[in-house]
């Protein structure tokens, strides 16, 4: 039912009950009801009325915002994922072209590992393709998930620990924050060299921390490199979340090694 109906039904409702009662009240009930028995009568009805009115408008208000959050919801993991096609694509055009040329220069070693890049690019698909929006799973039964497949592709040891109170992200917050952690983890996969990750993620109702760390060796931050890895896109992801975002890495042309993300969200402020 559209608000324009409800406008109009919180406008007449109260007319037409205390018009409609005086009408009979002094048609029909002058001779049975005292003043001060009609007033009180009317107050009762109306209040009654007037409660069960508005008890029916605001669950259909209700009924009607959540099909709207919903819609969002799936519109948003939609959006998500055609990104990720893209994303996808591009990836799989550069890989194959690399394995093209590998392949008449007779390289067979790296022709090798560009199929396992490729093989690898289409699980992590495959993954973020399975679950339909409409399943409602939660955010950390799908990072659970996401991480586990992960692990299961790449064989790099996986420390996690995911603390998040229900509903506490929106749809959209949702969606902004997994991409996070989808760009982070394929980081690690494709470019640090890693035998471990730790992943923390910690919501309560005034702040949350997401916190990933590799022991790998690092990451280039500035120039193209930066682009390749997706690191603009997580700070405007960030952004998107009104949350700070640090990355801190050991140059992969010194002795050092490993990287840390950290993402922090205050909402004491909202």
């Amino acid at each position: 039912m559209s608000l324009r109906v409800f406008k109009l039904f919180t406008i007449f409702i109260p007319v037409i009950i205390i018009g409609g009662f005086e009408y009979i009240r002094h048609e029909f009930l002058l001779n049975y009801l005292t003043m001060e028995a009609g007033n009180f009568l009317i107050t009762v009805i109306t209040l009654l009325l007037s409660y069960l009115f508005a008890s029916w408008m605001f669950e259909s208000i209700e009924r009607s915002n959540e099909k709207v959050t919903m819609g969002e919801a799936r519109r948003a993991v939609y959006e998500e994922r055609e990104r990720l096609a893209r994303e996808l694509h591009d990836d799989l055009a550069q890989t194959l072209f690399f394995l093209n040329v590998k392949l008449k220069q007779g390289d067979i070693e790296e022709a090798k590992a560009a199929v396992s890049e490729i093989d690898n690019s289409l699980r992590q698909a495959i993954f973020n393709l399975r679950t339909p929006p409409e399943e409602g799973t939660g955010l950390e039964q799908r990072i659970h998930k996401f991480l586990k497949d992960w692990q299961l592709v790449t064989g790099i040891e996986l420390q996690e620990k995911l603390q998040i109170e229900v509903h506490h992200f929106s749809a959209a917050e949702e969606v902004q924050l997994f991409g996070i952690i989808q760009e982070a983890f394929t980081n690690i996969r494709k470019h640090s060299q890693a035998t471990e990750a730790t992943i923390v993620l910690k919501a309560q109702p005034d702040s949350w921390l997401l916190h990933i760390t590799d022991n790998g060796c690092g990451l280039q931050l500035h120039g193209e490199k930066s682009k390749k890895y997706g690191i603009e896109l997580m700070q405007k992801r960030a952004a998107e979340l009104d949350a700070a975002f640090e990355l801190t890495t050991k140059d992969p042309e010194t002795a050092g090694t490993g990287t840390s993300l950290v993402v922090r969200g205050d909402r004491r402020s909202e």
